[in-house]
């Protein structure tokens, strides 16, 4: 089936899956920072960084303070920062990697005359070093990913570290956006340069590593269908044993959780996972009341992860094949945002995945059905009133 079902993906998006990838999982910060500063510190010739949160910490200094060394040692650091998503950052980092040399650009800057902008953010995280080695996935650059979700200051996250010739694709999604930060809707400009084409990965000179196949997608902002939309839609209409997501935040319109209803019905398994207790915004959890009751009558398992923000990002579809990356089962990421994710068929890689869920399961609730609906009339209230603007979450 993952073959049949590969080629209708591949087909509805137009994209190849690109194999001779080494595809590294890394779960929480302790995995994933340790990585993507020996990455940054080891780049001889240029690092293409972009990121929609960088915050404040320890770590925020020091991934700053590695991209300023590189840049000082000849290295050419372009870093590209969300205007909304980043707006925390300290700005003498910014300072600090600018004297140093290090390029630093926001994208869509939240004071700006094209208002009708400031709406639709980059939500991609993606760093490639040398065109050789690439990151991608869920995680920011703030203390909140420190550490190993051991507690609810650390939060838990999944990130990849990626090898091959994909590594060219990804490098694709940090210069969709960075071209544009550069003046490229001007009339007058012509932002790729010569200093941007030397440093852009071809396909031929980035040698196979390994036995992965991955399928890099690009997903934009749009008022119509994303591609990030149509492959979840395609992935619940096709599904035929499982459906396993993760997510920071659900927040399902009504049609997708009627998707999911009817692949129940056809017997397909349902699981769910997304933030409780802690979650970090609480008006997704409130948008998706009513959703959240009519898969819980369908007969899907959503569990809350309680131990910390959970902010893991992936969908797995019969055992066979993964979505993972930037995006977000909800509107935001759906229509709003643009997002940077990788489908595989790599089966130890996506048994990986499906361990790493079952292990979340020990800290985290199964929702209750009669529970869930029994909650107050002042709580429903709330909820109808948070679907009003649902497309925010």
């Amino acid at each position: 089936m993952s073959s049949d079902l590969a080629g209708r993906v591949s087909g509805l998006l137009g994209l190849p899956f690109i194999p001779g990838n080494r595809v590294t999982l890394l779960k929480n910060g302790d995995a994933i920072f340790p990585k993507m500063l020996e990455a940054i510190r080891a780049a001889e010739r240029h690092i293409e960084f972009c990121t929609f949160v960088y915050w404040t910490g320890p770590i925020a200094t020091e991934v700053a303070m590695a991209l300023r060394e590189r840049a000082q040692s000849g290295v050419r650091v372009r870093v590209l920062l969300d205007g909304f998503g980043a707006n925390k950052m300290r700005r003498r980092l910014v300072r600090k990697m600018r004297d140093a040399g290090v390029e630093v650009r926001w994208f869509r800057p939240l004071l700006s005359w094209r208002f009708w902008q400031i709406d639709n953010r980059t939500h991609r995280k993606i760093l490639v070093c040398d065109g050789r080695v690439a990151f991608t996935g869920g995680v920011g650059v703030a203390e909140e990913w420190q550490g190993d979700a051991r507690n609810p200051s650390e939060w838990r996250d999944t990130h990849f570290r990626i090898e091959g010739p994909a590594v060219v694709s990804i490098q694709a999604g940090f210069w969709n956006n960075w071209l544009e930060a550069s003046g490229g809707l001007a009339a007058d400009t012509l932002p790729v340069n010569p200093e941007v084409s030397r440093d852009i990965a071809r396909p031929d000179d980035v040698p196979k590593v390994g036995g992965t196949r991955l399928l890099v997608m690009r997903s934009n902002a749009t008022t119509r269908w994303s591609d990030v939309a149509s492959l979840m839609s395609l992935f619940m209409a096709d599904a035929e044993k499982k459906i396993v997501i993760s997510t920071a935040y659900f927040a399902p319109a009504e049609a997708t959780a009627n998707a999911l209803a009817r692949a129940i019905r056809r017997g397909v398994d349902v699981e769910i996972m997304f933030p409780g207790q802690h979650a970090d915004k609480r008006l997704s959890h409130l948008a998706s009341g009513w959703e959240i009751e009519r898969l819980l009558d369908a007969g899907a398992k959503l569990w809350r992860y309680e131990r910390t923000m959970y902010h893991v990002k992936s969908m797995i579809v019969d055992d066979e094949l993964a979505l993972v990356g930037s995006a977000n089962f909800n509107h935001r990421s759906w229509m709003k945002d643009d997002e940077l994710c990788a489908v595989t068929d790599d089966a130890d890689l996506i048994a990986q995945l499906r361990r790493d869920f079952d292990d979340d399961c020990r800290h985290a609730t199964l929702m209750d059905r009669d529970c869930h609906a029994a909650r107050s009339a002042g709580r429903r209230i709330t909820e109808s009133l948070a679907r009003i603007i649902r497309v925010q979450t």
